[in-house]
């Protein structure tokens, strides 16, 4: 199991960073990311407290452990500038807080991730054929979510994934721990959203290539 889409208490998580990749590591994930909600005012010292101590946290806890960010209703018109100074600063990975339909995010927020070449574009919510065309053709994954509100569209993005070629991976959106769903229910949920077998394998490889990339 592979989540590359969680937080700590540096954002809106319960636990420091430590005890999460414990937690992790414990409910049986070989990779994590930790992807504080961030935008221009706290990129740098979010990624400050958290790329020194990934790999020594990893190491302790026999996983991987990536440092990255999930820029948060970043406007669009900045979303290129976000993504260049998390990646200045050290992310490993950059997530995108897509439009859910369960939060105000701006219109044109899933478009701007893509073009602004995020590696997931979280939780899009009712994402276009367009968007979902031009995700394929970037290599931007889009998230299949087992967070409660966000998941609610979790079957229309395995859809247009389908139709477009779209990469997909499997994410929590951890906050606490009991987010840290078993690798059980994470298969049911994928399968609920109208995934196959196949294409659940499939999401779970794209998200370990991301790690791959990641960690070199």
């Amino acid at each position: 199991m592979i989540d590359l889409h969680t937080h700590t208490f540096f954002s809106d998580g319960e636990l420091v960073p430590a005890e999460l990749v414990r937690r992790a590591a414990v409910a049986g994930y070989s990779a994590m990311a930790i992807t504080d909600h961030a935008d221009k005012t706290n990129t740098a010292w979010l990624l400050a407290n958290i790329v020194e101590v990934v790999d020594e946290l990893g190491a302790a806890n026999q996983m991987q452990v990536l440092a990255g960010v999930e820029l948060t209703h970043v406007p669009p018109g900045g979303m290129n500038d976000a993504i260049q100074l998390a990646r200045d600063n050290g992310a490993e990975l950059v997530v995108v807080h897509g439009e859910t339909i369960v939060e105000p995010v701006m219109a044109g927020t899933n478009l701007a991730a893509i073009n602004g070449g995020a590696d997931i574009l979280a939780h899009p919510g009712l994402i276009s054929a367009e968007e979902v065309q031009l995700a394929a053709e970037k290599g931007v994954c889009l998230e299949i979510t087992t967070r409660k509100g966000h998941s609610l569209t979790n079957g229309h993005v395995v859809k247009m994934a389908r139709l477009f070629g779209a990469k997909l991976v499997i994410n929590n959106d951890a906050h606490a721990p009991g987010d840290l769903v078993s690798p059980e229910l994470a298969k049911k949920i994928a399968f609920g959203a109208g995934m196959t077998e196949e294409e659940y394998q499939r999401a779970c490889q794209n998200s370990a290539e991301l790690v791959k990339k990641a960690k070199g």
